[in-house]
């Protein structure tokens, strides 16, 4: 380690955006030795903190930024957590900043360009994988942006400050959601145990419900209780498996949700483009470009950073080069709104009523079912600050993320034209991340979905940079459409009959929902729980005699396959709601040995074919020369799983 401690590197007043930082830690990555071409990386772990000017237009878009307190500059003041892995020296990069939104406080990137096992704070040869990225010369960055991450495992949160109303405290309505998976007799006010907003009020309700449209029964008061800090319930009698219960409440002191947009936006802004002198300043000597990635939540996170136009920084300058959204979906989040909740997503049965999977869905504007007036993901991204974007998803997406809404229009009679700076790959028969063997998971019905993207993905890493920085065309799109018979409501899915699995009898729906009068313009919600209205249309790939999907990119294990792929599973009974689809998982259905053995002569052959589709990857610049192999590999494997 080369320096510990917290070293204040400044503290000079500016304007607004990055005002300090504050070293906690810089140390070797890798004890110094050399990645390759870029040579050794370094850490730097620190606090950054921001300022913002309220006046600006480029900042009106954050909700309730005008109540938080200023300073005596008047300007609105907070401090994130910043991590960052860099050449030691900086000339010997690619130029490039990879910034990844963090996941609820993570970090994932390693995982899915290195191949790396997972880490919030990527110490070892295992944690860091191959060395792809630093091999390539990539600085990598990530910045707190959620106030509520739950403390501890070095997880990166932003400190946002409270509204306030004239000095005094602000309340408004929560609405909680649990499912329980077993029998439990509490119930979290928040999601996946992240900080939440206690109740305040004596007035709450508790309600119980078998499915997201099912009536509502009110359990008595009588009872349950809150625990003693009023953030979460319990219940003597217990909360039953795969039941959804709902609680609405008053909270108080809502914090600046937005600022975690403006926080990242300004971050980039400034390794690219200068400002405060600190340890990091002299990088807008050589970081000349960026690009924005984001899996899941954080991918839902990009689009809705796009929507609001924080593609632009203060000064109207381009902030990310490229933006790319994976596994996000349709959907965008509750990361700009009072008493917002950003963990909270929205699958075919959970979460599903929060403010995920509403309109617009596609890049270019259609018109509004609701308000008779166009809109579009992109409408507030000017010319001068349009990124080139990428957008990723698999089969689980189609059937719990809405996926189809990107691609076709608003009643799902037809395909939607794509912007001309978006590229769109669809993996065929995958689930929500990269699958593995062993092929099984608690809380499944069937065995999961081993199916491994993430050598597409190290190949798209490739031709983002080369759009961004050479101006090189990248892959053509690939994703089901209507017009070739490829996307199709899900009961006119051909499923074989032979399937001893039934298809999923709910998908996820999008619906036209109601929060209330205000809250399109102003980010709060009067109305919990939310009047539902019409559903959006469900689309999902059709597929062929195999069950596998149509349409998207095939990786070579399911273009030569040894069964079904598809990108759903189910709850089991234990789990309660047996009929609903588990969240995030695909499955699995291998081919009896005579029907295998009917294919492929023997495993050789098998092998050789799936090195000839491999190869069609590589010359579609969908694989890199270098992740042949393992994709070979990996068909290996699964050969020797469905023989046992």
């Amino acid at each position: 380690m080369r320096l510990s401690g917290i070293v204040l590197l400044c503290v000079l007043p500016l304007c607004a955006g990055v005002t300090s930082v504050s070293v906690v830690e810089r140390s070797d990555v890798l004890g110094g030795q050399s990645t390759g071409p870029a040579g050794p990386y370094e850490r730097i772990i620190a606090k950054v903190q921001f300022a913002l000017d309220p006046k600006l237009p480029q900042n009106k878009a954050v909700r309730d930024l005008e109540l938080a307190p200023r300073n005596e500059r008047g300007l609105v003041e907070f401090t994130a957590d910043l991590y960052i892995l860099k050449p030691r020296d900086p000339a010997k990069g690619n130029g490039t900043v990879l910034f990844e939104v963090s996941n609820r406080g993570g970090k994932g990137m390693l995982s899915r360009f290195n191949y790396a096992r997972g880490s919030s704070d990527p110490r070892t040869e295992e944690e860091f994988g191959d060395r792809n990225l630093l091999e390539q010369g990539y600085t990598l960055l990530w910045v707190g942006w959620q106030w509520d991450t739950p403390p501890g495992d070095k997880l990166l949160r932003l400190d946002s400050p409270i509204a306030m109303l004239n000095g005094q405290a602000i309340r408004g309505l929560v609405r909680s959601e649990f499912i329980p998976d077993s029998r439990t007799n509490m119930m979290h006010l928040s999601d996946r145990k992240h900080t939440t907003y206690a109740a305040v009020s004596p007035a709450v309700t508790l309600t119980v419900r078998p499915t997201v449209l099912g009536a509502r029964r009110t359990i008595p008061g009588a009872d349950w209780k809150f625990n003693e800090d009023r953030t979460a319930i319990e219940m003597e009698s217990g909360f039953q498996p795969g039941q959804i219960y709902e609680v609405v409440y008053q909270a108080e002191n809502p914090r600046i949700e937005g600022l975690g947009l403006a926080a990242v936006r300004d971050a980039i802004s400034f390794l690219k483009y200068g400002g405060v002198e600190t340890l990091l300043a002299d990088q807008r000597r050589f970081i000349k470009r960026s690009i924005g990635f984001g899996i899941s939540q954080s991918g839902r996170f990009l689009r809705t950073f796009l929507y609001f136009g924080f593609n632009e920084d203060e000064k109207g300058r381009k902030v990310f080069d490229g933006v790319w959204a994976d596994v996000g979906g349709a959907g965008r989040g509750s990361f700009n709104f009072r008493f917002g909740q950003a963990s909270r997503d929205g699958y075919a049965h959970f979460n599903t009523l929060y403010p995920t999977d509403v309109f617009p869905f596609t890049d270019v504007p259609q018109i509004d079912p609701d308000t008779n007036k166009p809109n579009g993901l992109l409408m507030g991204v000017s010319a001068a600050t349009m990124p080139k974007i990428f957008y990723t998803n698999g089969s689980w997406e189609y059937w719990n993320r809405c996926a189809a809404l990107i691609h076709v229009s608003v009643d799902g009679k037809m395909d939607a034209p794509m912007s001309p700076d978006t590229r769109l790959y669809v993996v065929a028969g995958s689930q929500h991340g990269p699958g593995r063997l062993p092929s099984a998971a608690a809380g499944a019905q069937y065995p999961l979905n081993p199916n491994d993207h993430r050598p597409l993905q190290r190949a798209l890493l490739d031709a983002m940079q080369a759009w961004i920085k050479d101006g090189k065309q990248p892959p053509a799109s690939q994703y089901p459409l209507i017009t070739e018979g490829q996307l199709v409501r899900p009961d006119q899915v051909r499923w074989p009959k032979s399937m001893k699995a039934a298809l999923p009898e709910h998908p996820k729906v999008a619906y036209n929902v109601s929060y209330g009068p205000d809250w399109e313009t102003t980010g709060v919600i009067t109305m919990e729980p939310p009047k539902v209205g019409k559903p959006f249309p469900v689309l999902v790939p059709q597929v062929d005699a195999d069950g596998n999907e149509l349409g998207g990119i095939r990786m070579p294990e399911v273009a030569v396959p040894l069964g079904t792929f598809t990108g759903w599973n189910m709850r089991t009974a234990a789990a309660g709601a047996p009929k609903e689809m588990a969240p995030t998982l695909g499955s699995f259905f291998a081919f009896d040995k005579a029907a295998i053995g009917r294919r492929y002569a023997s495993k050789e052959e098998y092998l050789k074919t799936v090195g000839l589709e491999a190869e069609k990857l590589v010359k579609l610049r969908l694989l890199l020369d270098r992740d042949r192999q393992r994709v070979v590999d990996h068909a290996a494997e699964l050969w020797e799983f469905v023989q046992k």
